[in-house]
C-alpha cells in the first residue's frame, strides 16, 4: 500500500529519523485524522489525552497526565540539559464544513486551528527521538489543554511544573498562507497580546420622549463604541500595534423605550509587552471618563489574556536551520507578526524559545484560513514538522 502522504525530507537524516518516518509517517497522519474526527473543547480533551498517552506508553515511555485529567508531560532521554516541545490539544466550537472523510463527528466542534496536526507532529517527533541510539540530553513533550480558553492552558502546565529543568522550548503553528515545505520564522514578537473586555451598563430606563428624566443607556453605548478606541489610541505608542475592536453589542427591544441594561464586548490587542502591562489601568480610567457625564452605571470586566509570543533569536535560528537542513535554504522564510494571541507566550516568560509557522497550504487552490468551518491542511506538512522539531531539539541539546 502506498504511503498516505509523501515525506518531503526523505533521506535528509539522521538515519534513525529517516527510518522512523519510513515506518511511521502513516501513523502520524492517522493520529491527526483520528483526533480530527473526534475533537474536544478546552479542558475536556480526555480522549485526545488518552490517545497520546497510549502511544507513548506503547513505546515504553512514562507520560504523566495533569491532575485535571487532560494534558500530559513526558520526558525522553537522560541528562541535565532539557528542551521542550509543545503541542495544544483542544478544538474550537465551530461546525465543520470541509466534507473530509474524517470530518468531525461531534456536532458544533472541530479542529479549525490545526491543533490536531500540532499534537500529531509533537507526538511523532517525540517517538522518533525516542528511537535514536542516544540523545545528548532530555526532550520534554508538553501536550497542553485549553489553548483556546483565555488566559490559556499553558498556565496549567507551568503550575504543574512542566517547565522545571527546561532550558528552551519550541512549538509549531499551522499557517494556511504558507506553502507546505516552508517554515516561517521571526525573531522578536510573532503574535500579539489579547485581552477581553466586557462592559455591562445599567440605567433606570424610560420613555424616549423624556430622555432628560433618565440616563440614556443607548447613547452611552454609542459613546463607548466610538470614543474608547479613539481615546485609547492617543494614550499608547502608535508603534505598539494596539487595537480595540468591538464584537458584540446588546441593548433594548422597543424603538420608543430607553433600555435598563446594555452589554458591550470586544478584544483589546497589542504587539508590545510593555504596553500590554499598562492597558488595563488606561481602559478603566477612560471608561469612567467617557461615562461620567451620562449618568449611566457600569461594571467593567477586563480579562487579561496572553502576552505576545516573543521569539528568542537563537531559538528561531535553530528552527530555521532545521528547515534549511531538510529542504534547503529556501524552506526557511520570514514571517510577519500576527495580531492573534497564543498562550505559548506563557512558557517564554520562564525560558527562551520560539514558535514557527508551519506551511500547510498545498500551493494551489484557496488558502483556507484557521478558525473557519472550511479549514483544512496539506498532510505532507506533518512529516516535515516532525523533522523540524526533532532537528531543532537536537540542535538545542548540542549547542
Amino acid at each position: 500500500m502506498p504511503p498516505a502522504v509523501a515525506d518531503l525530507g526523505v533521506g535528509t537524516g539522521p538515519a534513525w529519523l529517516d527510518a522512523w518516518l519510513a515506518a511511521h509517517a502513516d501513523d502520524v497522519v492517522g493520529w491527526r485524522r483520528s483526533l480530527h474526527a473526534v475533537p474536544e473543547l478546552g479542558r475536556a480533551e480526555h480522549r485526545t489525552t488518552a490517545l497520546v498517552a497510549q502511544q507513548l506508553l506503547a513505546a515504553g515511555l512514562e507520560p504523566r497526565t495533569l491532575p485535571g485529567g487532560t494534558g500530559l508531560v513526558c520526558d525522553i532521554g537522560y541528562g541535565d540539559r532539557c528542551v521542550a516541545l509543545r503541542a495544544d490539544l483542544d478544538a474550537l466550537p465551530l461546525q465543520e464544513d470541509t466534507g473530509l472523510p474524517f470530518a468531525s463527528t461531534v456536532d458544533g466542534v472541530m479542529h479549525a486551528c490545526g491543533h490536531d496536526a500540532h499534537t500529531a507532529v509533537v507526538l511523532g517527533a517525540g517517538l522518533a527521538l525516542a528511537s535514536a541510539p542516544s540523545l545528548p540530553g532530555r526532550v520534554r513533550l508538553i501536550f497542553q489543554p485549553a489553548e483556546e480558553v483565555q488566559p490559556g492552558g499553558a498556565l496549567d502546565m507551568v503550575a504543574d511544573g512542566a517547565m522545571e529543568g527546561v532550558q528552551r522550548i519550541f512549538a509549531l503553528h499551522c499557517d494556511p498562507r504558507l506553502e507546505v515545505g516552508k517554515l516561517g520564522t521571526r525573531v522578536g514578537p510573532i503574535t500579539s497580546a489579547c485581552d477581553l473586555l466586557e462592559i455591562r451598563l445599567t440605567s433606570p430606563g424610560g420613555h424616549t420622549a423624556r430622555p432628560h428624566l433618565t440616563a440614556d443607556l443607548v447613547e452611552a453605548l454609542g459613546l463607548l463604541i466610538t470614543q474608547l478606541p479613539l481615546l485609547l489610541g492617543r494614550q499608547v505608542d502608535p508603534r505598539s500595534g494596539t487595537v480595540l475592536v468591538w464584537g458584540a453589542v446588546q441593548a433594548g427591544e422597543a424603538a420608543n423605550a430607553i433600555p435598563q441594561h446594555g452589554l458591550l464586548r470586544g478584544t483589546l490587542r497589542t504587539a508590545d509587552h510593555a504596553t500590554w502591562n499598562e492597558l488595563e489601568d488606561k481602559v478603566r480610567a477612560l471608561v469612567a471618563a467617557v461615562l461620567a457625564p451620562t449618568g449611566v452605571g457600569y461594571v467593567l470586566e477586563h480579562v487579561r489574556g496572553v502576552p505576545p509570543v516573543v521569539n528568542e533569536a537563537a531559538s528561531s535560528g535553530m528552527l530555521a536551520g532545521a528547515a534549511s537542513a531538510i529542504l534547503g535554504p529556501e524552506a526557511s522564510v520570514g514571517t510577519e507578526q500576527s495580531s492573534g494571541g497564543e498562550d505559548f507566550a506563557w512558557y517564554l516568560e520562564h525560558v527562551p524559545g520560539a514558535m514557527a509557522r508551519l506551511g500547510v497550504w498545498p500551493g494551489h487552490g484557496p488558502m483556507r484560513d484557521i478558525h473557519q468551518p472550511t479549514f483544512d491542511l496539506d498532510e505532507r506538512a506533518l512529516p516535515f514538522g516532525v523533522r523540524v522539531l526533532a532537528q531543532a531539539a537536537l540542535a538545542s541539546l548540542t549547542t
